[in-house]
């Protein structure tokens, strides 16, 4: 993030289709009508293909991506069947499809309003020779293991070994279904299995319209103020409405002279606080590395209580030296299962994108289309996952000035994940002035009309490479929020007085207090400032969270 820091319609044929507790099959399909896939097009959630004479249906947004290739484990296509009338098998632990859902999920807020359950009674009951289920075990794909009465397959390997048995022991976790499959009662029907779903649930606070995910049966039917009984209140990837205008803060795990310090010591006024940051483990896997000054147990117990009060945890992928590993379909497969098994393991609310020049993103490069598949992905596993991006102005607004290379690299990725995106907040330091539609020089970093500009930029929209390459669509006003170094020591350049960035908010939010750049609207939606960093603002005595803070939370 600056010089100091290290590195989310219709359904045709499948009506053959008898949904299992015990396998996930695919049948026979009838592909007439059905079009051919086309690598250049792009499709939406339950678009339905056909490929060398195979079905497939989209999970999610998908473009470039063959379904005969991208049709595993949590990729964005499901295959429906054979063309020819030959049935063939699907894997059984493919992603939870809007046409089938594990038993004892109800209907999530950004799903269809009907799902397929499996009545605990109608799994056949016999013995079990398999061995009581211990978390922790290092269970194997296919292994049976029986617990609270019932007997159950692994189908994820690493879930079905995670030490959190409140998330995946088979049966009684509020996450099972994405580890185990039920196979049968031991003798007697368990009650531990959820036999119906809620009739209804209340609309989500996003809007996307393609989401085939469900929720885990444990979830409240309203999708920002769910409870469970997992110990914090929330599910893992459960997050919490934010307030109207919000302050973000970056804590890192390690110290560039701002010192660590424990989750427990941040003030109450992070409204979200992002966890920077993950690192890249090679082949596509990340890993969270803890700094040896903080204890894993009190950490994941600072973050449940963190959530307890209302915040966001975040977990960040990037800086300015980190990187991620996403160039191909196995990658993306080990990128979403471990980004999924740290955020169940911690309990993270979701992630935040902050990938710099270390993680080659510019046009073209397969990271892009990758990480929109990852989160795509990740946000059908939670249903309410917290999706925000930091990337550098050069990346976003740049694409003002030119389109190629790494200007506006990211807008590609911002629109395709327009519905899953809860926050933007642009790095407004360490790469100078910025180039705006609004004036024929540069604005200067740390200026009020610079950091409205940005934001204008963003919520109304900006012609690309000056007209040439197209426009670039707004986002909603709740969707941005202002990037800037928290003092003097945060960040090499770019530095604004709280006094200037309290102006530009309310030129923002009210049009007053505005300079020579005003915005075409009051955006009263209009949603905050992050800043780099939490532990910096610390160091220096609360000079930016104090001053900011209390004036966001003053904003009507």
């Amino acid at each position: 993030m600056n010089i100091y820091k290290s590195a989310k319609n219709s359904v045709i044929a499948l009506a053959a289709l008898c949904v299992s507790g015990l396998s996930t099959s695919a049948f026979a399909v009838n592909c007439a009508g059905l079009p051919e896939w086309n690598s250049t097009a792009a499709y939406g959630g339950s678009t339905q293909v056909q490929e060398s004479g195979k079905a497939y249906k989209a999970n999610w947004w998908s473009q470039g991506h063959s379904p005969a290739s991208y049709s595993g484990q949590w990729q964005e296509w499901t295959l429906l069947g054979a063309c020819d009338g030959a049935a063939s098998s699907a894997p059984s632990s493919v992603a939870p499809s809007s046409s089938s859902a594990p038993s004892s999920v109800a209907p999530s807020s950004k799903s269809s309003s009907s799902v397929a359950v499996v009545s605990s009674s109608s799994i056949a009951a016999g013995n079990c020779a398999s061995t009581q289920y211990v978390a922790g075990t290092a269970y194997s794909a296919g292994q049976l293991v029986q617990n609270a009465g019932s007997e159950y397959r692994c189908t994820v390997a690493g879930w079905c070994g995670s030490t959190a048995a409140w998330a995946y022991a088979p049966g009684t976790g509020a996450h099972w279904q994405q580890a185990w499959e039920l196979v049968k009662s031991c003798g007697a029907v368990s009650s531990s299995i959820s036999s119906s779903a809620p009739s209804s649930v209340a609309p989500s606070s996003k809007s996307s319209s393609s989401s085939s995910s469900v929720a885990p049966s444990s979830i409240a039917s309203s999708s920002k103020s769910s409870t469970s009984s997992t110990g914090n209140g929330r599910v893992p990837g459960d997050a919490a409405a934010l307030p109207k205008h919000a302050l973000v803060g970056y804590w890192h795990n390690f110290d560039n002279g701002s010192g660590v310090i424990r989750l427990a010591d941040v003030d109450a006024s992070w409204d979200v606080i992002v966890i920077a940051f993950v690192d890249d483990a090679g082949n596509g896997s990340v890993e969270f590395r803890l700094d040896p000054a903080l204890n894993k147990a009190q950490f994941i117990a600072d973050v449940a209580a963190k959530r307890a009060q209302g915040k966001n945890i975040v977990l960040s992928y990037g800086g300015e030296k980190g990187t991620v590993t996403l160039n191909n379909s196995t990658n993306l497969a080990n990128f979403v299962n471990s980004t999924a098994a740290i955020i169940n393991e911690y309990g993270f609310d979701g992630v935040d994108i902050d990938l710099e020049s270390g993680a080659g993103v510019m046009h073209g490069a397969p990271v892009i289309s990758n990480m929109v598949s990852a989160i795509k992905q990740l946000h059908a596993m939670y249903p309410d996952l917290y999706v925000s991006m930091a990337p550098e102005h050069p990346y976003v607004q740049g694409g003002y000035v030119a389109y190629t290379g790494i200007w506006g690299a990211y807008l590609p990725m911002i629109d395709q994940l327009r519905n899953e995106l809860d926050l933007l907040h642009v790095q407004l330091y360490n790469n100078g002035g910025l180039a705006t539609p609004y004036a024929a020089q540069s604005y200067q970093a740390g200026t009020v009309d610079m950091m409205v500009a940005s934001a204008r930029m963003l919520i109304e929209g900006f012609p690309l490479a000056n007209g040439t390459a197209g426009n670039f669509k707004g986002l909603r006003p709740d969707q941005v929020a202002l990037g800037l170094p928290s003092g003097p020591r945060a960040a090499g350049s770019g530095q604004a007085t709280t006094a200037d960035i309290n102006k530009a908010v309310d030129c923002l939010v009210k049009r007053s207090n505005c300079g020579s750049n005003t915005p075409l609207a009051a955006y009263a939606d209009f949603r905050g400032v992050m800043t780099w960093s939490i532990n910096w603002d610390v160091k220096d005595g609360r000079i930016f969270s104090v001053p900011v803070g209390n004036h966001l939370n003053a904003l009507p």
